[in-house]
């Protein structure tokens, strides 16, 4: 339980929104993270959201690097952007710039970073990730690509070639569903990344940018 574990996170509003989302998450009996590609606006009440260990995980490599500005793919209901934000806050300002392309869970998330305090951290844009993220306004230090899968070419892979330029040198990804394609980019040392796959949520890939 998230409530027994120690976290790094030391604002006990942030820790109860956390605790409330990850408290209420479930998944629907036909599991749209597999098989073949679902619309998502069908699954509008689910939060499908990174794991809390995968969240203090964010925050503390965002402290790490002083991070400012950081991107994630999806925001779903807003459970990574709640870790993003909260280092924002804490690293003395910042933004998070969300995607998400269901309005029910724009709202939610809104809704929940609100509750938290930290509204004034997050700009989340509604939409297709492959055109709202297509101009971050400048270098970012973190991303997540946490979104739908489908057919390849992955979602992960359009959004890692889209944002991997817009990545400082030093800045890191981390990627939750592991998508064979996304591994083969941050694996091919041409593209500038060097990974680990690390033992959360099943197996999450993170990724370093050490050239362009």
């Amino acid at each position: 339980m998230i409530a027994d574990t120690h976290r790094p996170i030391l604002d006990p509003v942030v820790n109860a929104v956390i605790a409330r989302l990850a408290a209420a998450q479930q998944y629907p009996p036909d599991d749209p993270r597999h098989g073949r590609e679902r619309d998502p606006h069908a699954y509008s009440e689910y939060g499908f959201s990174i794991s809390p260990d995968q969240g203090d995980l964010l925050y503390l490599l965002c402290r790490g690097l002083r991070a400012t500005r950081v991107v994630e793919f999806a925001t779903s209901v807003g459970m990574s952007t709640l870790y993003f934000a909260a280092a924002m806050r804490d690293n003395g300002g910042g933004t998070v710039i969300g995607s998400e392309i269901v309005p029910a869970k724009v709202a939610t998330a809104r809704r929940n970073l609100a509750d938290a305090g930290l509204a004034g951290y997050a700009e989340i844009r509604e939409g297709d990730a492959r055109i709202t993220l297509r101009d971050l306004g400048g270098p970012v230090d973190f991303a997540l690509i946490d979104g739908w899968l489908g057919a390849e070419p992955s979602l992960a892979r359009e959004l890692i070639e889209i944002i991997a330029p817009q990545l400082r040198i030093g800045g890191y990804v981390m990627n939750d569903n592991a998508e064979p394609d996304f591994l083969a980019y941050v694996r091919d040392p041409a593209n500038g990344f060097l990974s680990v796959t690390l033992p959360l949520h099943g197996g999450t890939e993170l990724c370093v940018k050490v050239g362009e």
